[in-house]
């Protein structure tokens, strides 16, 4: 009689073994959404810079209708596209005067409520700055705080960086700073 060689079963199952198990009982996976996210504005003199919602001294600041976090912005719409949902810019019209000043933070404790409503946490966050200057390794930790608090989510799930372009762009010439993120959510299967 011939030896029958078996296979080492992988520990990965496919779709449909997946979706056979659930049928009979077992837990299916959760669901995972990726979402990324981008933001810049101008550097203006008379403006407050913040980023993260942590407020760094320096002579000039971002322009916007808001506080012009690029940082919590492009969280925001990292966690908007996730969701396959319109922009900050459609949810939160620059033109509204309900909105004008407003901390950035605010917007991401209001697009986390959606988050929740819809079934999802965070799994986490990844997200860089990009500017020439001022120097922001001495904030980071401030901005990674602050931002898991107003999302809601361990300290460990959220990462901030910060790289410098060189002089390169408009971004390395200093007319203006950009963020951008990426974030993983997770949520019961359905």
């Amino acid at each position: 009689m011939p030896e029958r060689r078996t296979r080492r079963r992988s520990r990965r199952r496919s779709p449909a073994a997946r979706s056979a198990a659930a049928a009979h009982g077992a837990a299916p996976p959760p669901r995972l959404r990726i979402g990324c996210g981008a933001d810049a504005h101008p550097l203006r003199p008379g403006r407050r810079l913040v980023l993260g919602g942590v407020e760094i001294p320096h002579p000039r600041g971002l322009a916007g209708h808001s506080d012009a976090d690029v940082l919590s912005h492009a969280v925001c719409d990292a966690l908007l596209g996730a969701l396959g949902l319109p922009d900050m810019g459609t949810r939160f019209p620059a033109g509204d005067p309900k909105y004008l000043g407003r901390s950035s933070l605010w917007f991401l404790e209001e697009v986390m409520r959606e988050v929740r409503t819809r079934g999802f946490e965070i799994v986490n966050v990844d997200a860089i700055v990009l500017a020439e200057a001022p120097r922001l390794q001495p904030h980071i930790e401030a901005m990674r705080a602050a931002l898991a608090a107003a999302l809601g989510a361990p300290g460990l799930s959220v990462s901030v960086k910060a790289k410098r372009l060189e002089g390169l762009g408009a971004v390395g010439r200093q007319e203006g700073i950009m963020a951008q993120a990426v974030v993983l959510l997770a949520g019961e299967a359905g």
